[in-house]
């Protein structure tokens, strides 16, 4: 009989040890959902979000209000570095300036070299390889999906 409590004894404490971590791993994946950042993600990454944006992109898809002129951009490059230097090219057509993140990281916000002008990029999607984001020029929303180069 004490030989058959033990082991019922010994059974509960491991059905208590394994209800415990199923409660802990399942905690741990919500708040990792809970903190994404941007809307197409990504869930989890090591790199933080300076070294993801820090590289040259090539324009995969642009968009303005919904209507694709992809074909219009397609040598478009922006290139953002580590130490907040901003530069984009396009056929003839060529700038630079400075960028910063705000609003929590959900934003960048470039300043031409002229310190005069500013836009507001608001991150959609800021992977390793993949830059999505959308700026608006008045009731104009202007939508890029972009490559690492």
């Amino acid at each position: 009989m004490v030989i058959l409590k033990n082991h019922i004894q010994k059974m509960k404490t491991k059905n208590i040890l394994l209800a415990l971590s199923i409660c802990t791993a399942t905690i741990t994946l919500s708040s990792i959902t809970g903190c994404k950042k941007y809307p197409d993600g990504p869930e989890f990454t090591i790199k933080t979000r300076t070294e993801r944006l820090a590289n040259t992109w090539k324009v995969d898809n642009y968009s303005i209000n919904g209507t694709d002129y992809t074909s219009l951009v397609s040598s478009y490059n922006e290139t953002f570095t580590n130490k907040g230097a901003y530069s984009y090219s396009w056929s003839f057509f060529n700038g630079s300036g400075t960028w910063d993140f705000q609003n929590k990281d959900k934003e960048v916000k470039l300043t031409g070299s002229d310190k005069q002008s500013s836009r507001t990029l608001f991150i959609l999607k800021l992977e390793e390889k993949s830059l999505w984001y959308y700026y608006m020029d008045g009731n104009d929303r202007y939508e890029l999906h972009l490559n690492q180069k």
